[in-house]
């Protein structure tokens, strides 16, 4: 059903009646479409799931658009981004095209589906800005990273599971649980492979994160278990191209504390208690896609 998805998406944009529109359109890369696959695996093949399901994902695409803007990234998923090709003003002008025709359509489903998605879309913009503000200080706190991972990735993937249970007729709050751990998870699983991956297969160069002044839990757990002199080290690093020694050092630093493996495992905890919370619901597809999540390697 993911085809009758991107189907629905093709038509809201030609909706639009706007060829150049439809051409950068065309250009996007359409990625794992997770959301898409949460809401109907929830939901069904029911023609407002599919829509509730277009509108998602248009409006993920938005926020990448914006993403890739506010990351100076010219790549996306090994392809071009729209920036790199267009320009910055191009890029933020189609996201918000896509944005806002994603609420013009999320007004004809369910009011409180609406609601949902609405907040949720708020909350990512929120983990947009603190993720801005983060990366120009040398953050060491699990709790604001994790609020902002919640916000930026997370709340999106919540408001998926939350809005489908809606649409089924079935427990909202377990659902948005699960959605949560997994979009925590997800981001989790992402900052792992910004550090473990070659940049061939991640489409941009390894270690990038902290080159761009972002400190994930990987380097928040190396932090905290390095000595005073090693942490002026790796502070010292921070938010600059790193050559290949002090690549190589991170790393073999990441490999003693095992502090890759510790955020390995708190992304994994959040899974066992999806898993477990939809066993429970007689869910095993969704349990399976959680799995999914944590045993990727891009």
């Amino acid at each position: 059903m993911l085809n009758a998805v991107e189907r629905k998406i093709e038509q809201f944009v030609s909706d639009l009646n706007d060829k150049e529109v439809m051409s950068l359109y065309a250009k996007l890369p359409h990625g794992k479409r997770l959301r898409a696959k949460l809401i109907l695996k929830i939901a069904g093949n029911t023609l407002v799931a599919v829509k509730t399901a277009a509108i998602v994902e248009m409006i993920h695409a938005a926020s990448l658009l914006h993403d890739d803007v506010i990351d100076d990234a010219y790549t996306r998923r090994s392809q071009p981004s729209i920036n790199a090709l267009y320009g910055d003003k191009t890029a933020i002008m189609l996201g918000d095209i896509l944005y806002s025709k994603g609420f013009f359509e999320l007004n004809n489903i369910d009011q409180n589906v609406a609601k949902i998605v609405s907040d949720a879309v708020t909350k990512l913009s929120l983990g947009e800005l603190k993720d801005v503000s983060l990366s120009k200080t040398f953050n060491t706190d699990k709790t604001i990273y994790l609020e902002m991972i919640y916000q930026k990735t997370a709340s999106l993937m919540e408001a998926c599971a939350g809005a489908a249970a809606l649409l089924a007729g079935k427990d909202k709050k377990a659902y948005m649980t699960y959605g949560r751990n997994l979009g925590i998870a997800f981001q989790m699983i992402d900052d792992i492979l910004d550090i473990t991956m070659d940049s061939e297969t991640l489409g941009k160069p390894s270690l990038n994160d902290f080159v761009e002044g972002k400190m994930t839990l990987p380097y928040i757990y190396l932090y905290e278990a390095l000595d005073s002199k090693d942490r002026e080290k790796l502070k010292s690093l921070h938010a600059k191209v790193l050559c290949e020694d002090e690549k190589i050092w991170i790393k073999s630093m990441m490999s003693d504390t095992s502090a890759i493996q510790k955020s390995y495992t708190a992304a994994k905890k959040l899974i066992e208690e999806a898993i477990s919370l939809m066993n429970m619901n007689g869910e095993k597809e969704l349990s399976n896609i959680a799995m999914a999540m944590i045993e990727r390697d891009f």
